[in-house]
Order: C-alpha cells, then sequence, then structure tokens
C-alpha cells in the first residue's frame, strides 16, 4: 500500500511495508541498513554517519555516477526526537564532507530552496506489519527530492523484502 499526500512546503510519504516494526526502525537507525536502502535508484551511500539520540550528528554521503564521472551530495543533520520503534525526527542540511553546512545557493539550489529541512518518520504496527509515514518538511511536492524519495521507499521495501 502506498499513499503520498504534499503541501506545497512538505512531501508525506506512507507505506504499509510486510516487517516487523522493530526491523523497520532499523532501515533508519543503523548506517549498515541505511546504506542499502537510502537515495533514489542508481544511487549510493557510501557514508551514513549517525548518532541516534537526541541532539546526535548525523553525516551522510549520496553517490551517483553521471556522464561527467561521480558526483557526490553530503547531507549533515541533528536528531531532534528519537522514540524508539515509533519515531524518529532529525534536520537535514546540504554539506561539505566535513559535515559544515552549505547554502543552497552554494549548491546550485533555487533562492527559495531552504537551508535547513525537517524529517519526521513514524511508524506504527498495523496487522502484524508496519505503516510507515515519513514526512519532509521544506521539500516541494513536485521537487526531485520528493521523486527520490518514492525511489528509496521503492527500495527499501525490496530490501525488506529479503531480510525475511
Amino acid at each position: 500500500m502506498n499513499s503520498e499526500t504534499s503541501s506545497d512546503n512538505a512531501v508525506v510519504i506512507q507505506r504499509l511495508v510486510d516487517a516487523p516494526i522493530e526491523l523497520v526502525w532499523q532501515m533508519w537507525t543503523d548506517p549498515s541498513h541505511f546504506k542499502q536502502w537510502y537515495g533514489p535508484t542508481g544511487a549510493s551511500i557510501p557514508v551514513a554517519n549517525m548518532d541516534v539520540r537526541v541532539g546526535g550528528k548525523r553525516l551522510v554521503c549520496m553517490e551517483m555516477q553521471t556522464p561527467n564521472g561521480t558526483m557526490q551530495m553530503w547531507f549533515t543533520g541533528q536528531h531532534l526526537e528519537v522514540v524508539e520503534n515509533q519515531r524518529l525526527v532529525y534536520t537535514e542540511s546540504m554539506s561539505d564532507a566535513e559535515g559544515n553546512i552549505k547554502t543552497p545557493a552554494e549548491m546550485g539550489m533555487p533562492d527559495d530552496h531552504p537551508e535547513v529541512t525537517e524529517i519526521t518518520v513514524e511508524l506504527e504496527t498495523v496487522d502484524g506489519k508496519t505503516r510507515m509515514t515519513m514526512t519532509h518538511a521544506g521539500v516541494p511536492q513536485d521537487s526531485p527530492g520528493a521523486m527520490g524519495w518514492n525511489m528509496a521507499f521503492d527500495k527499501l521495501t525490496e530490501y525488506l523484502a529479503n531480510q525475511g
């Protein structure tokens, strides 16, 4: 089951996945799992450093092959809420490899792109499956980022299917 609702300022995607809530939580909080599904089709995640506690930092590198060679995009953030197997909230900003935030202008993004966005993941057990609702505040509904999230969730669903 997939559904997507959006506003101008946020993308909300809900998926019902056939996996226990504890495993879905690990997909978001264990770097070895996160690296396997995060990012759009064709992307790889060579770095996923996550200190999953309130105030803990994140640093993620996404790599994609382009006609001009390998392109890296770095993202940094901080965990704002961590309720195990229920709710994860963190900020996300484009950055350099050291985690220094880069402005949207420095990254070639439109002037109205926010410097900091916020991701909320909510998990709920439903008939032995897990309902996962992800809200990415600050990402427009028609942006490449929204499309990337849907691709990532397709990868996540496939990865979860291979875990059992």
